[in-house]
């Protein structure tokens, strides 16, 4: 997939400390170096992304093949359905920023992509969604720009028994093509719409590894199959709103040399837009593994 150098291990003592975020998700990991892993140190950080969702791995110091490198510990990586989000030297490594062509922060009117700033999972809209998202933060404004993640099993458990049993079974069609509608992006191109069909998964995703049930929906939905297009429109977005209140989120506050390692099984997030973004520059480096069949 990539000509990145294998991640390195030693047999140095770990100064690794892992301690919660949060009530309910997230942990952060300090006193380690991702590029140069020491013995055990790996199986400590899979075990707390099992538990927490989410790593926040802070003071990293990561050239592009390093953060290729760690990526392919999660699973195979996956290319972007955008042709202009392949890396130019490393083609998994996608380059997420404000920059316009003539290399100037743009603000949020003059970007043709917005959806970042949108409640989503990953690829939810391929047949096999994303699993994990490792994002390295490069360049971060003074203030804002800051990533927020709702916990979709958290918000599938505080539903009323009445609303599991409605949503129970059903299956939300996933489509790249409607996702850039949703956002007010470009329209989709023909070899996107192509390579990126309408998908069908379940409303109520079971993880595969943890076996706990979380809703599975966001920007990327367009419809409810089996279901009149507005009624299955309403619902999903009800149940988006419910699943992105305050007591589900983690807001996360980058600081250069961040890495930000998710599950999208378990997780919707979206960008924050409240800095100046045609003043500041936010860059930050993106690899997605690519997940299994949702459940």
């Amino acid at each position: 997939m990539t000509a990145a150098t294998p991640s390195r291990s030693t047999t140095e003592a770990s100064a690794l400390v892992i301690k919660p975020l949060s009530s309910f998700t997230g942990a952060e990991c300090t006193g380690v170096d991702l590029a140069n892993l020491k013995a055990g140190e790996w199986d400590r950080l899979r075990e707390a992304y099992g538990t927490y969702s989410i790593l926040v791995v802070r003071d990293q110091q990561l050239s592009k093949p390093d953060q290729i490198a760690f990526s392919e510990r999660f699973g195979e990586l996956e290319l972007p359905i955008r042709a202009d989000y392949l890396g130019k030297d490393y083609p998994a490594l996608h380059v997420v920023s404000n920059l316009g062509k003539d290399g100037k922060p743009n603000p949020k009117a003059a970007l043709d992509n917005p959806g970042n700033f949108f409640w989503h999972t990953d690829a939810s809209y391929m047949q096999r969604p994303a699993s994990s998202t490792l994002l390295y933060a490069i360049e971060i404004p003074p203030s804002g720009g800051d990533t927020l993640f709702a916990n979709m099993h958290a918000a599938y458990d505080a539903l009323s028994t009445e609303m599991k049993q409605r949503i129970d079974g059903l299956r939300a069609v996933h489509s790249w093509e409607q996702s850039r509608h949703n956002s007010g992006s470009r329209p989709a191109s023909a070899e996107e719409i192509a390579a990126a069909p309408p998908v069908a998964h379940p409303l109520v995703r079971t993880h595969p590894k943890t076996g706990r049930k979380g809703l599975y929906l966001g920007n990327h939905t367009s419809h409810i199959e089996g279901m009149p297009i507005e009624e299955g429109r309403a619902l999903l977005k009800q149940l988006l709103e419910h699943t992105t209140q305050a007591q589900f989120i983690y807001r996360h506050q980058w600081l250069t040399g961040d890495i930000v390692i998710w599950d999208n099984r378990s997780l919707m997030h979206k960008a924050s837009d409240d800095f100046d973004m045609g003043g500041h520059v936010r860059r930050l480096h993106r690899t997605v593994v690519q997940g299994d069949v949702p459940r």
